[in-house]
């Protein structure tokens, strides 16, 4: 059992989530992102719709158990608890520009929630698309109307880089744009620069895959695994 976290990610989905997640996998982590659920199958979804639903009455250590680092959603809606249940986690805000993350949201994470997957209820997708359509951006990630108001996602977006900025304190912050590679987070978690480049990975093109992989394995949760970077 891993927990208590070290490294939170507090970045939205499609700020380059998958490739830190690769990343600080590659420094020695062991990382939570949304793909577990998908390659961990004693990920169970429902104790993040829980914690959602009864946020005092979480139990993190349980829920990350496994875990030492956790980027992505579902830990992004929870990172005000996280940061505070463990005061020595580093938190790592992965940003890039509003449009072009509403862009690449639209064509990835939103269409893949919008899906109508016939899952046999109680299985683990059904309990994996309650979690999600419930807890990733509170929701919204799954509301096709709210989600086609451009302006208003990407307020929501620039809101939330605000929030955390102002939550964390400054010395436990570290604001990575997309793509900008090792050393500054390197030095932020006191690590060894890789001689390995920065990984790569989740592109839309690659995505994609995944959507059809889900609309093709709705009963057995099993995806398609992606090599590519």
């Amino acid at each position: 059992m891993m927990a208590p976290l070290e490294v939170i990610g507090a970045g939205f989905g499609r700020t380059g989530t998958d490739s830190l997640r690769t990343a600080l996998n590659m420094l020695g982590y062991k990382t939570h992102h949304m793909k577990s659920f998908w390659e961990d199958q004693d990920m169970n979804p429902d104790g993040f719709y829980e914690a959602y639903m009864h946020r005092d009455q979480a139990d993190w250590d349980k829920i990350y158990a496994n875990y030492d680092a956790a980027v992505d959603w579902p830990t992004v809606t929870f990172y005000k608890d996280l940061v505070a249940k463990y005061p020595d986690a580093k938190v790592l805000l992965t940003v890039r520009s509003a449009e072009s993350w509403y862009k690449s949201a639209k064509n990835t994470i939103h269409k893949a929630a919008l899906l109508g997957l016939n899952a046999p209820e109680g299985s683990h997708m059904a309990r994996f698309k309650r979690m999600t359509t419930t807890v990733c951006l509170d929701g919204l990630l799954a509301d096709k109307e709210a989600f086609a108001d451009e302006e208003k996602m990407k307020k929501i977006y620039l809101d939330h880089i605000e929030d955390v900025k102002k939550t964390v304190p400054a010395e436990r912050l570290l604001i990575m744009e997309l793509g900008e590679g090792w050393t500054r987070m390197c030095n932020f978690l006191g690590k060894e620069i890789p001689k390995e480049p920065y990984p790569s990975t989740n592109s839309t093109e690659e995505f994609s895959k995944i959507i059809s992989g889900l609309k093709e394995n709705t009963e057995t949760f099993a995806l398609p695994t992606n090599k590519s970077n």
